[in-house]
């Protein structure tokens, strides 16, 4: 369609009114030779194409207007076919030009002889005259495709403003709602048609909306609370005013978010989780790599992994690469340590809370299952959980449904569940210490993670692995160990196993000036040459000794190196690749003390 032809219909009254005011027809021609508009005998032509139309082919060519007195015998006449006998008996025909550009002509057509001798005795005022009113089409033409393109663009606005997540509501400066988008719609639960055209405030009676308006104070990230026709909602908001060039606030665009969503999103970004593929474990032993393969193949899943081995082998970096390697990689990896608060911190740590609950915070609190939504949540020492804690968790794994504290309302969840523990959890079943219908639903798939002690030929590549990763960190250039110092930590027991591997390293690596780690870098505790002293499990009969007095051997061991004193047992804690609070409660489970006369627990026989 021709740029005049979108204005056609303001074409037409402007030549119906001069045609009345003058006593002439009147013409308008686009560049197509097409008429969209027209009085007189040629009202009913408006719409087709001229046949032959030189005259305006002319003007239309040259951009300057044209007076012919006598149609027909101009010398632009000659070539036609009409010549000496055309139907028009007079016209001045002008050029309708829009920022340089000729957009057709308007003429005025005399077909009768008063009409010509009208046009003959008042041509200059005609052509003064119609040049005014070609400028009016032009601006009208002008104007309907700034009007054009200001619709597109409002209705890309829109579009976009739809397709975001955030709630967006725009009001007038009376504050009256003038835009609500499909999220403002998903947030409240109702249609833009229902509340376009109310106040703002009686929307979100918590916003300091007259501020905005009157004053122009914009607000950022607002905690807000409203109720809406039932639905309480606990909203994220931001509102900034529309200024005009004049400085005038003409409206307010405020955009909410849900403010539990943005509180996942906010634990997504400071929580992003290291990507760890299968090829970082580092080990080629049999062992490692059987359990290495089956975590492989149940990574695609979304099945519930129950992860057993010893302190220290690296149950969590199993998980992390089951996670990262399944299907949902991408998505939150929330861990949390069941052992590490009590029960009713725990609960509300799993589950969150609603504000309803007594002194709780405004807003409530979202659990660690909820954040994990989508993703993978990983539980460490499961066995630490309440058996009233446990029977939530069954119940969440049979329906995946999750259950704030003191609130009634169930959240669907999507979540895979990676348990880790160092015990015998069927022992702790049969001792009615834990649920069994938990431990089969936790052990869908069963994991086993070796110790370090049972894949030796691991050990130096392991050494390798992090001594490498120490350099860069410690901006040290350690080229490898000395082969005695390799052969003394190919020796040592390791109890502590890959935990305390890379504490050892750190320690060497910190310390060594020269390009090869030597013994005197290494660790004390790996230096000991008494096996029993380092906890071989080899008792001087030549019998072995059981776990867990191996375990107690270590505990004394480190804590006659490091001391009884907090920092000593802190430090003793990190030797053994354990927690803090695990060494108080080794301490606690096998009754050790300081004795005032020497400062040394007994030794055990």
């Amino acid at each position: 369609m021709s740029r005049l032809a979108q204005v056609s219909e303001n074409g037409q009254k402007v030549a119906e009114a001069i045609a009345t005011v003058l006593k002439v027809e009147v013409e308008i021609i686009d560049t197509d030779l097409v008429r969209v508009a027209g009085t007189g005998i040629v009202r009913n032509d408006v719409g087709s194409r001229l046949l032959r139309g030189f005259v305006n082919k002319h003007v239309l060519q040259t951009g300057t207007y044209i007076f012919i007195s006598e149609a027909g015998y101009h010398h632009i006449c000659l070539s036609c076919p009409l010549t000496g006998r055309c139907f028009y008996k007079a016209s001045i025909v002008y050029p309708i030009i829009a920022e340089s550009e000729v957009l057709g002509t308007i003429s005025l057509i005399a077909f009768d002889d008063t009409q010509q001798e009208n046009l003959c005795r008042n041509t200059d005022y005609l052509i003064e005259f119609i040049g005014r009113m070609a400028d009016l089409i032009s601006s009208k033409a002008h104007e309907q495709e700034i009007l054009a393109e200001r619709m597109i663009m409002a209705t890309r606005l829109e579009a976009v403003v739809d397709s975001v997540d955030e709630g967006i509501l725009a009001t007038d400066r009376q504050g009256l709602i003038t835009h609500f988008n499909h999220s403002a719609e998903r947030f409240f639960g109702t249609k833009k048609q229902r509340v376009l055209g109310q106040n703002a405030n009686q929307l979100l009676p918590a916003l300091p909306l007259s501020e905005v308006l009157q004053g122009g104070n914009e607000f950022n990230s607002k905690e807000i609370f409203t109720n809406y026709e039932g639905r309480r909602l606990h909203l994220l908001s931001t509102a900034k005013p529309i200024k005009l060039k004049n400085g005038c606030i003409a409206g307010v665009v405020i955009s909410f978010r849900d403010f539990r969503e943005t509180q996942k999103l906010a634990y997504e970004i400071m929580n992003t989780h290291e990507i760890i593929s299968f090829e970082d474990l580092v080990g080629t032993g049999r062992s490692l790599k059987e359990v290495k393969a089956k975590a492989k193949k149940i990574s695609a899943s979304n099945s519930t992994v129950l992860i057993a081995g010893e302190s220290g082998t690296g149950k969590e970096v199993f998980a992390r690469a089951i996670h990262s390697n399944g299907p949902y990689g991408h998505r939150p990896f929330v861990t949390i340590n069941c052992g590490a608060m009590p029960e009713n911190l725990l609960e509300i740590e799993l589950f969150g809370y609603d504000e309803g609950l007594n002194d709780a915070r405004r807003g409530g609190k979202l659990g660690k299952l909820e954040l994990a939504n989508g993703g993978t949540i990983y539980l460490d020492e499961i066995e630490k959980l309440s058996l009233y804690l446990q029977a939530k968790l069954a119940k969440i794994l049979l329906k995946p449904r999750i259950e704030r504290v003191s609130e009634p309302r169930l959240i669907p969840a999507e979540i895979r569940l990676i348990a880790a523990t160092s015990k015998d959890l069927q022992e702790l079943v049969r001792k009615n210490l834990f649920r069994d219908d938990l431990y089969y639903l936790l052990s869908v798939i069963l994991l086993n993670i070796p110790p370090l002690r049972e894949r030796p030929e691991d050990i130096p590549l392991l050494l390798d692995h992090y001594m490498n990763r120490f350099n860069k960190l410690l901006g040290k250039d350690i080229r490898g160990f000395t082969d005695q110092a390799l052969n003394a930590c190919n020796k040592y027991f390791w109890p502590g196993n890959i935990r305390e591997l890379v504490y050892a390293v750190e320690y060497a690596v910190n310390l060594e000036e020269s390009p090869y780690i030597t013994v005197e870098s290494l660790p004390p505790r790996v230096l000991e040459r008494n096996r029993k002293k380092t906890g071989t499990g080899i008792a001087p009969n030549g019998r072995l000794l059981k776990l867990a007095q191996l375990e107690k051997e270590a505990v004394i061991t480190a804590l006659k190196q490091y001391g009884w004193s907090d920092e000593g047992k802190i430090k003793a804690a990190r030797a053994l690749g354990i927690s803090r609070a695990t060494i108080y409660r080794k301490i606690q489970k096998y009754k050790l003390r300081l004795h005032s006369d020497n400062g040394i627990p007994p030794r055990i026989n």
